[in-house]
């Protein structure tokens, strides 16, 4: 799937504005960003549910831009699962075989098949309102995949669940997707949804993307302010406190996981950055505990220590506490927007 100059309009509001994005087959790619972003109409576009301002839409070497939705080879899973009360799991599966008439027995053929890909064997003669809420999502996938699209689209599937069954789903979704070997597309806001879900991922922001690659290169190597600061929690250092740690002028990104707290005056090797300062706060999380320091040389830095041991009797590092804050010089990528942060140093 290929979208180039993909554009759309609202009155004054550019809502998407000029994505470029190629998606390969049988990949699982994510389409991250705040409300507002664009991901949600770029997707509508892909669907055929919203018509380009400009620019195309390009499935299987087909451009399907002005295509109606039911000429596409896609499906759509939305958030709120849209199944029919009335029928039954296998009726609301089967229901978009029947209205393409497909004859009775290939269809019930096929959507048990489809039950029996997401894990709902058994489960067809029941009413939706007799599933939970992983079960309802599970009919809504089965009921898309039952038509063997080129491409499934997933607009924020799993944000009607609790988060203990949203963790399991994503697991369970990447695993049917494994199965099935098509492409699916999904849309979402939770950082941490995309990380753990997707070969790729897209960031946006603003109607354009600002990032494109996999979890672990869009999280290690933020390219921009905005993803260091949205794809998980970033430091960012520019100005002064750039140029007394670094000794370099621009805006720079390093995660709080890769900072190490030591007693002031600590010995630091020589590829590493050292930072001194004053505990500013102690945030407790569970497996770990965060600490946000407010450095000598301007700004605040936050690390983040695991909680190896019984954090409810470590009393070393308090507030105020003098600390040096140690981290390998490869750890800190340049990032571009330095708008994102207007004063010496700052965490996101």
């Amino acid at each position: 799937m290929r979208l180039a100059g993909l554009t759309k309009v609202f009155g004054d509001v550019t809502a998407v504005d000029g994505v470029d994005l190629e998606v390969g087959d049988g990949e699982f790619f994510a389409m991250l960003g705040p409300s507002g972003s664009g991901k949600t109409t770029v997707l509508r576009m892909i669907a055929g549910f919203e018509q380009p301002t400009s620019g195309s839409v390009m499935l299987d070497g087909r451009d399907v831009t002005r295509d109606a939705p039911f000429a596409r080879d896609v499906n759509t899973v939305f958030q709120d699962y849209a199944l029919f009360p009335h029928m039954s799991v296998e009726q609301n599966v089967a229901y978009g075989l029947m209205v393409k008439k497909v004859p009775k027995a290939r269809r019930l053929a096929q959507a048990r098949e489809a039950l029996g890909t997401v894990r709902l064997d058994g489960f067809g003669d029941r009413k939706p309102s007799q599933l939970s809420g992983g079960q309802r999502q599970r009919v809504a996938l089965a009921r898309a995949l039952v038509n063997r699209p080129r491409v499934l689209l997933l607009d924020e599937p799993l944000g009607a669940l609790d988060l203990k069954l949203r963790e399991q789903m994503q697991v369970e979704l990447k695993s049917i997707q494994r199965d099935v070997g098509i492409t699916f597309l999904f849309v979402t806001h939770d950082q941490e949804e995309a990380l753990t879900m997707s070969d790729r991922i897209a960031v946006f922001n603003e109607g354009r993307i600002e990032q494109v690659g996999t979890a672990a290169e869009v999280y290690e190597h933020p390219a921009t302010a905005f993803v260091a600061g949205f794809v998980g929690t970033s430091n960012l250092l520019g100005a002064d406190t750039a140029r007394q740690l670094l000794g370099e002028d621009g805006v720079f990104s390093v995660r709080p996981e890769k900072i190490r707290l030591a007693p002031a005056g600590t010995a630091a090797a020589e590829s590493e950055v050292v930072a001194e300062g004053r505990i500013d706060e102690v945030v407790y999380v569970g497996s770990a505990t965060r600490y946000v320091v407010r450095l000598d040389a301007g700004g605040t830095l936050a690390a983040l220590r695991q909680n190896t041991g019984d954090a409810s009797k470590s009393g070393d590092l308090g507030l105020n506490s003098p600390v040096r804050l140690v981290w390998d010089r490869q750890h800190v990528y340049r990032v571009a927007d330095p708008v994102a942060r207007s004063h010496d140093g700052g965490h996101t």
